[in-house]
């Protein structure tokens, strides 16, 4: 069993710790996860829920990201496709296989011979140890793997894979397996302010949520692993940090599986600009995604748009005719924040998908950029630097070979937590999990001592947070 919440704060505050991780999204988690298998002493503070932020807003992918293949990013996708292949392997309870089709139509932006030889390129970056190669497949090929794909203009298209997850388990599988290794892992606490001694960076004053209680947490090294709120604790350490990241809003949406028809994951082309897309399976519903636009000021509201909904139906009605999708088919949109390295290029999909880890003017470590699929060679690293910061020669890391837990206390404090993270009701639903909040809510009621008016206020609470996620603005 893991310890209680009010160990885990004492573990926090009893004594320094060698490292404190501030982002309990999935890189954070990763991190602590690392770190705490090397023995340092660590904490793992996260203001909202873990994975409440982008990493329970993807595209639910691990993979080597063949569309990086046009950007020239070839470091990244054989990276990627190394990361891919660790995870299926020390988490195949979470990472699963998934078969792609990737049909091409007359006049497309990439003709058929370029995708075939990019996925060539991509299964040798892979070094040819995918589930499967690539196959170049005919028209008939692709109406075979999926019959309900738009027949005119069909030329042929291919096959490959990559693997599907599910995003906020993939972080708590870390988050545990943080905590099973002597990790303090806190949700809903917040760090209010950094603590300094002389002119470095030596922890920070905490406040729980749960209490209103603060506390003061100290830490011979502290990283940043906020993604889109990677500014607002770098200001905490220099007031005149300039922008570390460069956001990228992606929206996606989920339709009824039964009105698309797919068999498995498909791979589109926008015939609005060109970008790639994907259709992929969900159970009862299909995912749609997902769009590169700027994203707001106030990570905290970013929400998808009307104009971000249409953008993907017009492309799955592209693909799929006997659809016919509108607006009222829309079971769920939402949106998430790629915490993408700051750059001069004019538009978002510019950014660099690699990531960089910085030291500041008074200690303070940050993680920037990259994506899901990488997050534990990001935290390998970010470990090694924190044990180079400690005086240390970095020690072998382990987390390529230890199996990730199946998470049995899963820290889960709000009706959100369970519906929206823990067990994604809120995006298959089309009343996002309100029918059964009132169970949910008696639930952690009985198991956290809260009174009927703290019951009554929880489910008031989530839905706030519902509106928050899954409104769709003008």
């Amino acid at each position: 069993m893991l310890p209680s919440r009010a160990e885990l704060l004492s573990r926090a505050t009893e004594r320094p710790a060698d490292l404190l991780v501030i982002g309990g999204g999935i890189t954070g988690a990763g991190i602590a996860r690392d770190a705490a298998l090397r023995g340092l002493r660590t904490v793992l503070v996260e203001r909202d829920d873990f994975a409440s932020g982008t990493s329970s807003r993807s595209s639910r992918l691990v993979h080597g990201g063949v569309r990086y293949l046009e950007h020239g990013y070839l470091h990244l996708v054989f990276e990627s496709s190394r990361e891919r292949r660790i995870l299926h392997e020390i988490a195949p309870h979470l990472v699963h296989p998934l078969q792609f089709t990737w049909p091409v139509y007359r006049g497309a932006r990439l003709p058929r011979w370029k995708i075939v030889a990019g996925l060539w390129l991509y299964d040798l970056l892979a070094l040819f140890r995918n589930e499967h190669p690539h196959r170049a497949l005919s028209a008939r090929g692709v109406l075979e793997a999926e019959p309900n794909l738009r027949q005119a203009n069909l030329t042929g298209g291919a096959s490959y894979f990559d693997a599907a997850t599910d995003d906020a388990r993939l972080t708590l599988a870390n988050v545990v397996s943080a905590a099973e290794a002597g990790a303090a892992t806190l949700n809903y606490v917040e760090v209010t302010a950094l603590r300094l001694n002389g002119n470095r960076v030596s922890g920070a004053t905490i406040r729980d949520r749960a209490t209103g209680n603060s506390a003061e947490l100290q830490a011979r090294v502290v990283v940043n692993a906020t993604g889109p709120w990677t500014g607002t604790i770098a200001q905490m350490e220099d007031p005149n940090a300039p922008p570390a990241l460069h956001g990228s809003k992606g929206v996606h949406i989920t339709v009824p599986a039964d009105r698309i028809g797919n068999r498995a994951a498909v791979t589109m082309l926008s015939p609005t600009d060109g970008r790639v897309l994907f259709t992929l399976p969900g159970g009862a519903v299909v995912v749609i995604g997902t769009t590169e636009t700027e994203p707001p000021r106030d990570p905290s509201q970013v929400r998808a748009t009307r104009d971000d909904v249409q953008y993907l139906l017009d492309a799955a009605n592209a693909f799929w005719p006997s659809a016919a999708l509108t607006p009222d088919d829309v079971i769920t949109a939402w949106a998430g924040i790629r915490p993408l390295i700051a750059s001069q290029s004019a538009s978002a999909g510019d950014a660099s998908r690699e990531h960089a880890v910085t030291i500041g003017p008074r200690g303070l470590v940050a993680i920037t950029g990259g994506k899901l699929t990488t997050y534990r060679a990001m935290a390998e690293e970010v470990v090694d630097v924190v044990e180079r910061q400690l005086d240390r020669r970095p020690s072998a890391c382990v987390t390529a070979h230890q199996r990730l837990p199946d998470p049995t206390r899963e820290f889960a404090r709000t009706v959100g937590d369970v519906l929206i993270r823990r067990t994604k009701v809120a995006f298959t639903e089309r009343d996002h999990g309100r029918a059964q909040a009132e169970t949910v809510a008696a639930e952690l009621a009985a198991e956290l001592g809260w009174t009927n008016a703290q019951r009554a206020s929880a489910v008031e609470d989530y839905h706030t947070e519902l509106a928050r996620l899954f409104t769709i603005d003008p």
